[in-house]
């Protein structure tokens, strides 16, 4: 029995010693490696090869689509503050329009303040798009000291006249419906011809509209008269209705009718007479229109 127990003894040291051998065999340093362990080593690199190949992708595509979900909210919150950005533009660009006309309409108040007129302004609160080139109604009426045949200008020039009056709102006639009952008064300013001779002032009457090109129809004009484009139309106040020098339009074209007995002047409206928003009205009680003698037939 001592035998035995001394012979495993033995042999188990040997056994220790041999791998202390190996162990210590296998982390020196050494330039390659035995057959053995590149047989393991490739075995090794080989599954793992297989394993991490598919973990890699799914990897990937888990990144990508996650990378693509963020790139698509990044897009809608960039989206909607471009809307944003869009609708503050034309919210800015209405209100500077806004500034523009209140501007423009105060310095006209001022102006036909010191010109001795008696202004009031107004808002157009009601434009229907049956009678468009027609008719608006504005927010002002008797009580605001609104009476009918009043001139109703924008800050560019005449639209037209006041043509029924409640206590707080007034219809208004314009220019763009006049026709040969609702006419006015007007005269083409004098001024030089191509030989630099000074001409006199040209009256007559607007009393119509050409809806093909958007002129008025200045009319009553002699044959033998010449009439100069972009000259400047005005009230005349010949007809004690409109006070004189309120802006109208300028001369476009001229054209004799079919007798040759007168000229037609084409005017371009000097207001636009399809935006309006703001309008002043003018009360014709001026010196200037203090001499009527009945021309305008309204």
């Amino acid at each position: 029995m001592n035998f035995f127990k001394k012979k495993r003894m033995f042999l188990f040291l040997i056994a220790i010693i041999i791998l202390v051998g190996l162990i210590g065999f296998s982390t020196r340093d050494r330039s390659s490696q035995t057959l053995p362990e590149q047989i393991i080593s490739d075995t090794v690199g080989f599954v793992q090869n297989i394993f991490s190949k598919p973990a890699q992708f799914t990897s990937t595509v888990v990144t990508n689509i996650k990378n693509l979900k963020n790139t698509y909210e990044e897009n809608q919150v960039l989206k909607s503050k471009v809307d944003d950005y869009k609708g503050l533009q034309f919210r800015y660009q209405e209100l500077e329009k806004q500034y523009d006309d209140l501007k423009a309409t105060n310095d006209s108040f001022n102006q036909y303040t010191s010109m001795d007129y008696d202004p009031i302004p107004a808002d157009v609160i009601v434009r229907s798009p049956e009678g468009w080139f027609d008719q608006l109604t504005i927010d002002k009426g008797s009580d605001d000291g609104i009476e009918t045949n009043m001139a109703v200008m924008t800050a560019s020039g005449m639209i037209g006249k006041i043509e029924d009056v409640s206590r707080s709102t007034s219809s208004v006639q314009l220019l763009s419906g006049f026709n040969e009952t609702n006419r006015i008064s007007a005269q083409i300013s004098g001024g030089e011809n191509e030989d630099g001779e000074k001409q006199d002032t040209i009256f007559g009457l607007i009393e119509g509209y050409d809806e093909k090109d958007g002129m008025l129809l200045f009319t009553g004009v002699k044959p033998e008269l010449e009439v100069k484009k972009g000259s400047t139309v005005l009230s005349s106040g010949l007809g004690g209705v409109f006070p004189k020098g309120l802006p109208i339009g300028e001369v476009d074209s001229v054209e004799l009718d079919q007798y040759g007995l007168s000229q037609t002047v084409h005017v371009k409206p000097t207001a636009d007479l399809y935006d309006i928003e703001k309008v002043i009205v003018v009360d014709a009680a001026s010196e200037d229109a203090s001499s009527s003698n009945g021309d305008e037939g309204l």
